[in-house]
């Protein structure tokens, strides 16, 4: 029984701690300047794994470790904050 509930318990622990890529659209971003900046905001964040700026689609993709990590309302505080405009976030 004691067996049972610890394969249990680690199932759903593994669960809960997924990678999750967030794409967030942009507004505002025209420079390499501006993505160096954005990149280095998410890149102070210990959960952020990976973070991506596209100017032409002026799109910012980012990974998390854990999919509760960052909640949208830090990431438009953290775009906002650097000057830009969030559009749209979509979580996969």
């Amino acid at each position: 029984m004691k067996a049972l509930t610890f394969s249990l318990f680690a199932l759903l622990s593994i669960a809960s701690v997924r990678a999750e890529d967030i794409t967030v659209k942009v507004n505002g971003m025209v420079c390499s300047l501006c993505a160096q900046g954005i990149q280095k905001k998410f890149k102070a964040i210990s959960s952020v794994q990976e973070i991506k700026v596209d100017l032409s689609s002026k799109l910012v993709s980012i990974k998390t470790q854990n999919a509760n990590d960052l909640a949208d309302d830090k990431i438009k505080t953290i775009i906002t904050e650097a000057g830009y405009n969030v559009a749209s976030i979509e979580r996969k």
